[in-house]
């Protein structure tokens, strides 16, 4: 299937570490036919080896295309180079404990190349989002894509309905609230 007229063809998937963001991509890619950017993925790939300019190098060929759906943050590495291009951003707003709870049983997994050596790092990163994290990714959204439309999804349901329906409509435009959200630099 491929992405109706109307549909965003170009999504940038944010949320705290373990909100689920690749499993989002991935169904949103699946659903409307179009490439997933995992940025996780490109900055752990052997070619990059933890190149700061290799990697930005990589995302602006990834982006260069007329769909993808771009799953991470890395706001500060990459948000001058996929927010100039996405006409949506996808917020994942899920409950610090479900995040951990993620992150934890995601290193258990086979194929995962999130280690257990990273995981207190990791649980410190998610217990400290919304303090630390939030409010920059916010302020670099402000900055590079303050016009573009943002959904923000908290539950299972929501997400399951956006993927199922939600991405294939146009965006709607920013409510009064999204505003106070995106001012305050709080979720």
């Amino acid at each position: 299937m491929t992405a109706p007229a109307s549909a965003p063809s170009r999504i940038v998937v944010l949320g705290c570490a373990g909100s689920g963001k690749t499993r989002v991509a991935r169904r949103l890619g699946d659903r409307l036919g179009i490439p997933v950017i995992d940025l996780d993925a490109v900055w752990a790939s052997p070619a990059i080896g933890g190149d700061l300019a290799a990697f930005r190098a990589a995302l602006c060929g990834a982006h260069a295309g007329p769909a993808w759906v771009s799953d991470g943050n890395f706001a500060l590495a990459s948000f001058d180079i996929r927010l100039p291009r996405a006409d949506l951003i996808v917020w994942l707003e899920r409950p610090r404990w479900l995040c951990l709870w993620r992150a934890a049983t995601r290193v258990l997994r086979s194929g995962e190349f999130h280690r257990p050596v990273n995981l207190r790092e990791v649980a410190a990163f998610i217990w400290n989002f919304d303090r630390v994290n939030r409010p920059m990714i916010e302020a670099e959204r402000q900055r590079h894509g303050p016009d573009i439309p943002v959904r923000r999804l908290a539950s299972d349901r929501e997400i399951a309905a956006f993927v199922e329906f939600g991405a294939a409509l146009p965006p709607p435009p920013r409510t009064h609230a999204e505003e106070g959200v995106a001012r305050r630099g709080a979720g």
